[in-house]
């Protein structure tokens, strides 16, 4: 199986440490394709953008969503790239698993708590602690 993990980067790395914890578990489950994500070594400045070019960027992540079985998301910190990653991964019907934590004392946006639908796109409020039961509750009802 071929999971996309979404998680802030340009928009802030604050949940950096449960992105790790994400990952390791979502690996127990399939190939990470973008694990990079989930890396303390990535900065709010992302990837060295100057390299390959911005373009390049979005066009190999847009493909891993092409090649992707799952799209695993971790929408408590706001994110423009996260937000497009979704939209564009709901075009290509792709399930889709959003995790949030109200402990953040955020809100999660009302474009992707309405989008739930039970079905391809699923949003689940979690605390830390919860995480890898939730994860492996979502796994065990794919198959």
């Amino acid at each position: 199986m071929k999971v996309y993990f979404c998680g802030s980067i340009r928009g802030g790395r604050d949940d950096v440490h449960l992105y790790r914890k994400i990952v390791d578990k979502l690996q127990s489950y399939g190939t990470v394709l973008t694990e990079h994500v989930s890396s303390s070594e990535l900065s709010n400045r992302g990837e060295d953008a100057t390299v390959a070019g911005e373009k390049a960027i979005h066009d190999r992540d847009v493909d891993w969503l092409r090649q992707c079985d799952v799209v695993v998301a971790e929408v408590t910190q706001p994110s423009l790239g996260v937000g497009y990653e979704l939209g564009r991964a709901v075009d290509m019907k792709k399930k889709i698993f959003c995790l949030f934590r109200p402990s953040s004392g955020r809100s999660l946006s009302a474009m992707i708590r309405g989008a739930d639908d039970g079905n391809l796109f699923v949003v689940r409020d979690y605390s830390e602690d919860e995480l890898e039961n939730i994860l492996e509750e979502f796994f065990n009802n794919l198959k």
